[in-house]
């Protein structure tokens, strides 16, 4: 007997980004620009801008990750590299961003859990996670995947008119 879900709870899935979903990746990234600071970019990004940083991830095989629920993209979740040099190569910094009505119900976990499959399965070593402080949320998504605090920079951003520390964790996979 399957699984009752509660009325209108869609099941989620995740799969590989594809270039078409660079509109849906670009409306989800776009509301944190505007409304957060949990990232430090100040001007949205158009479609053709965000398949252009799906393209560089992948050119470099790295996993770019999308969650969707009725076949619509909730959320993603991808890998960069840490830094340039080559003897980086073998870490890199992870994101995640949700469609914020998405927020709370498990989906950041299955997705996030999911990128670091992929990034198990690549035979990485180390995944480090930037979080604008304060984000209790991101915090306790960090540390249930077993990620740790390893630093705290003060005053490093500024976005809205006031200065934001950003924390660093890091899970070794």
């Amino acid at each position: 007997m399957g699984q009752v879900k509660p009325e209108g709870v869609q099941a989620t899935g995740v799969r590989a980004a594809r270039p078409a979903d660079a509109d849906a990746l670009a409306q989800i990234y776009n509301h944190y620009i505007r409304e957060t600071v949990v990232t430090f970019e100040e001007a949205p990004l158009d479609a053709p801008a965000m398949a252009a940083r799906l393209q560089e991830t992948t050119a470099v095989s790295l996993p770019w990750l999308v969650a969707e629920a009725g076949g619509a993209v909730i959320g993603y979740a991808y890998a960069s590299r840490w830094k340039g040099r080559c003897a980086y190569r073998y870490s890199v910094e992870s994101t995640v961003y949700l469609d914020p009505a998405r927020t709370g119900g498990g989906v950041g976990t299955r997705l996030y859990a999911a990128l670091l499959d992929e990034l198990r399965a690549r035979s990485l070593h180390a995944v480090i996670g930037g979080i604008a402080l304060p984000n209790p949320a991101s915090v306790a998504l960090h540390e249930k995947l077993g990620f740790c605090k390893v630093a705290h920079f003060e005053e490093v951003g500024f976005k809205f008119g006031r200065w934001i520390d950003v924390g660093y964790w890091q899970l070794r996979i």
